[in-house]
């Protein structure tokens, strides 16, 4: 549990494994501990302080702690609900890198180490149930070993807020519960079901919709019901971070496309995302986005940069991430035919052109994604993919490739795994580790500019920079760097 020093993208760090730094000196870098008053956090993973509203709703006794001072509680616990994004290491971004690596990464250690604890395994024998639910609960069927050794009572996969209070009752009763329970359409949470979060979530990060209306095969979140959440209850969300966040005063947005807010087609509704934008931000301190499509800038991109200008009244930048998945229109017509929405499928490297120079323009920093191995993928995809690479060279930003991890409704297809790699694949690789070191000295500028304390720790992240650029070297990969 960790706001990666008030820093979103550095949460990326949990998902590389140990590594050439010294893992405490790493972990104080990428991921050091919240911020607590005896244990409790100020801030939390967003999906946990949903539940947590929930059950407070319902009139439970609950408490949110750190996995650090687990401890100090669970002697007196019944149930024990634990969040996880990505458990085993099995998401895009971790796998790549642990099968690059050859390593287990950070993120899946630390949850082993939580589940094979002393206090763990003791409260397990005094009766304590366990409870999982997050993103990354779809990973414990692939380890169900894993969950028989560890005593894990029920997993919940889906947004849980109408079925997690009978869950949580059935374990303090005594009752028996369900191993794998899959919450189904019909108890998806409409609006008025959904509790406003009680106290913080890390770095600020407020839901203003959930569900996404492009579809891409190889994506879980388009299976939900797209929702847009009423302004009202976004600047409640806020207003709650902003007051019980330890000093945090930044906000993020959150959703699948930030860009659509309120939106009932893939085209942005330009009334209400400026609504949203002229109420936050002279609230908060500082404001990011999760995500939002390349698509929806280009579709407007004198609105965009009517967005961008209230941003940047009070920040020079802000960050994002955003989904470039490959630069072939073939390959985009197959997996993802609706995220060039308004456009064609085919005008997909176009529009990749367009939204990346926007951001650039504007200011608006993406780490970007590309996805490696999808079914159908061929060699003239990849070629196209490295062409797209060259056309947004100049545009400030990370692009990160991941292999392909079966998902949404690819979710029965093949991984894709490191003795897959060809000679094309390792070229399209060794573009996206150029490309990144191209960039980063002057996004970790950036990054650590606003403050003494962050001036006095950006020399570490320079030679972090520098001492994996000459690893990178070391290993005999030819990159110019």
């Amino acid at each position: 549990m960790s706001d990666y020093r008030r820093n979103e993208f550095l949460g990326f760090g949990t998902c590389a494994p140990s590594n050439f730094v010294p893992d405490f000196l790493y972990r104080q870098l990428f991921f050091p501990p919240v911020k607590t008053e005896n244990g409790s956090p100020f801030s939390a993973p967003y999906g946990l302080r949903k539940i947590e509203a929930q059950l407070l709703k319902e009139g439970f006794n609950v408490l949110t702690v750190t996995p650090d001072h687990l401890a100090s509680y669970i002697r007196d616990a019944k149930v024990l609900g634990i969040h996880v994004m990505d458990p085993f290491g099995l998401g895009p971004a971790s796998s790549t890198l642990a099968a690059i690596l050859k390593k287990e990464p950070f993120l899946a250690v630390h949850f082993r180490k939580l589940l094979e604890s002393r206090e763990v395994r003791e409260a397990k024998k005094r009766g304590l149930k366990i409870v999982v639910g997050g993103p990354g609960v779809w990973q414990l069927s692939y380890r169900p070993y894993f969950v028989e050794k560890c005593g894990i009572d029920c997993v919940i996969q889906g947004e849980a807020e109408t079925i997690v209070g009978k869950i949580f009752k059935a374990a303090l009763d005594g009752q028996p519960l369900p191993s794998d329970y899959e919450v189904s359409v019909d108890e998806t949470p409409k609006l008025d079901e959904i509790p406003n979060i009680v106290n913080a979530a890390v770095n600020g990060l407020v839901e203003i919709g959930r569900g996404c209306c492009r579809g891409c095969k190889f994506c879980s979140v388009t299976l939900r019901p797209l929702r847009w959440f009423p302004l009202e209850k976004i600047l409640q969300e806020v207003d709650v971070n902003l007051e019980r966040g330890g000093g945090n005063k930044s906000i993020i947005l959150h959703e699948d496309d930030v860009m659509l807010y309120g939106s009932k087609t893939t085209s942005p509704d330009e009334e209400k995302l400026l609504k949203l934008h002229e109420a936050v931000v002279p609230k908060a301190g500082g404001i990011a986005w999760s995500h939002c499509s390349l698509a929806a800038i280009a579709a407007k991109p004198k609105l965009f940069t009517q967005v961008a200008e209230i941003i940047r009244q009070k920040q020079r930048w802000w960050g994002v991430e955003i989904g470039l998945e490959t630069g072939s229109p073939q390959l985009a017509a197959k997996i993802m035919p609706a995220k060039a929405h308004p456009f064609k499928a085919e005008e997909w490297p176009e529009v990749v052109r367009t939204g990346m120079a926007l951001m650039h323009d504007n200011m608006l920093v993406p780490a970007c994604t590309l996805i490696v191995g999808t079914p159908e993928e061929t060699e003239d995809d990849l070629v196209k993919t490295m062409e797209m690479m060259d056309d947004v060279k100049d545009c400030r930003s990370l692009i990160v490739p991941l292999f392909f991890v079966p998902m949404g409704r690819l979710k029965d297809e093949d991984w894709f795994k490191e003795n897959k790699m060809t000679k094309i694949h390792e070229e399209l690789l060794i573009k996206c580790i150029e490309h990144d070191f191209r960039w980063l000295n002057s996004l970790i500028d950036m990054s650590f500019a606003e403050s003494w304390k962050a001036l006095a720790i950006k020399p570490f992240y320079k030679l972090f920079a520098s001492t994996a650029k000459f690893k990178i070297k070391r290993a005999g990969i030819n990159a110019k760097l």
